[in-house]
Formats: structure tokens, C-alpha cells, sequence
């Protein structure tokens, strides 16, 4: 056993503790899509920030403590939710009488106030990645948009669906009253008012 791996089964710092149970979840065997999947997600509604960072920190310490103590193979998806609607204008970003006209439309479905890509949800996912590679951050990018629209969730919508009585008894009690009222979750995208 090298030495790297030998001080990693021995750390007790929360990175390892935290790659010791996905270990164990794993039963040691490599999964079949032929990786261990780490994800972090951020919500494109303004612009990348310290809480970005430290999601993706956080994630990138476990996996690498991860990597220490397994030789299986891992990936680290860094999973926009640009889908998401625009819920409010925020304050360090231009054109906001137009962004307000645009409240609660999907991210990628809102004009960039900054003129510079197609959307304001692809304007910050450009911010997200040029982000984390001014850090160095080994990850792949995946928008909500890109697999909603290729199909990628199709199947996983359709479990919901079958079971959403079941899914609801699940979820409605680990929220808030007012929000138990509202919930759904299917939030389809009106093709006449976006």
C-alpha cells in the first residue's frame, strides 16, 4: 500500500469521512456507468459568488480525498439549474426595468441584460465556467436546458410521474406550509408565455 493511500485511510478530516461513506456506498465496485459521479449545482440567476466556490471546493476535496483512498474512476459534474425561473432582478447587473419583464421565465429564456450570449442563464453559465477554470477546477459542465431538451431527463420524468402520489407523501413534509401549497414537481414552460 503506498503512502498516500495509507495516510488517507487513517485521516479523520471531514473530506475523508465523507469518501469513506461514498466508499462504502459503493460496496467498492466501480458503478456501471463506469465512474463515481460528483455534482454541485448553481443556480444561474446572478452571477458566480463565494458560496459558488465553496460548493464546488467542498466537492472537489471529497472527491479528491475520494481519489486517495479508491482507484475507481470519477467525474464532477458542475450542474446548472438554468431552467430555474427568474425570480428576481438583481442588483449588480444592467438593464433591470428589462429583466423585470422577464420574472419567472426559465434563465435560458430571459435576454442577457449584458448583450454577450444568447440568455441571461448562458451569459452566467459562461461566467460559471471561465470561474472555475481561472481555478483550475477539473469538472464538466451540464445545463438543466441541454437535458431537458435532448431528452436526457425523459425517463427519470416519466418515473415521477408514474409515482407521484408516492413522490408527493416523500416530499411534502420535509417542506414549508406555504410552499406544501404550491408544490409540484412538474413546472412545465408555456409555449405562449415562456
Amino acid at each position: 500500500m503506498d503512502t498516500i493511500r495509507s495516510l488517507a485511510q487513517d485521516a479523520r478530516s471531514w473530506p475523508f469521512e465523507e469518501a469513506r461513506k461514498l466508499l462504502a456506498r459503493t460496496g467498492g465496485a466501480v458503478p456501471e456507468k463506469g465512474y463515481v459521479l460528483f455534482e454541485t449545482g448553481y443556480g444561474p440567476s446572478g452571477l458566480p459568488h463565494i458560496g459558488t466556490f465553496g460548493e464546488v471546493v467542498r466537492t472537489t476535496m471529497v472527491r479528491r480525498a475520494f481519489a486517495a483512498l479508491s482507484d475507481m474512476p470519477t467525474k464532477l459534474f458542475a450542474f446548472s439549474d438554468d431552467m430555474d425561473g427568474l425570480r428576481r432582478v438583481p442588483d449588480n447587473v444592467p438593464d433591470r426595468e428589462m429583466l423585470a419583464q422577464h420574472l419567472d421565465k426559465p434563465l435560458t429564456s430571459v435576454p442577457d441584460p449584458f448583450g454577450t450570449h444568447e440568455s441571461f442563464g448562458h451569459h452566467n453559465n459562461a461566467r460559471l465556467c471561465a470561474f472555475l477554470d481561472a481555478f483550475g477546477f477539473e469538472y464538466e459542465f451540464q445545463s438543466a436546458t441541454d437535458c431537458y431538451r435532448s431528452g436526457r431527463f425523459d425517463a427519470a420524468l416519466l418515473a415521477v410521474l408514474r409515482n407521484y402520489d408516492e413522490v408527493m407523501r416523500v416530499i411534502l413534509p420535509t417542506l414549508g406550509k406555504e410552499r406544501q401549497a404550491t408544490y409540484s414537481p412538474f413546472l412545465p414552460v408555456c409555449p405562449k408565455t415562456g
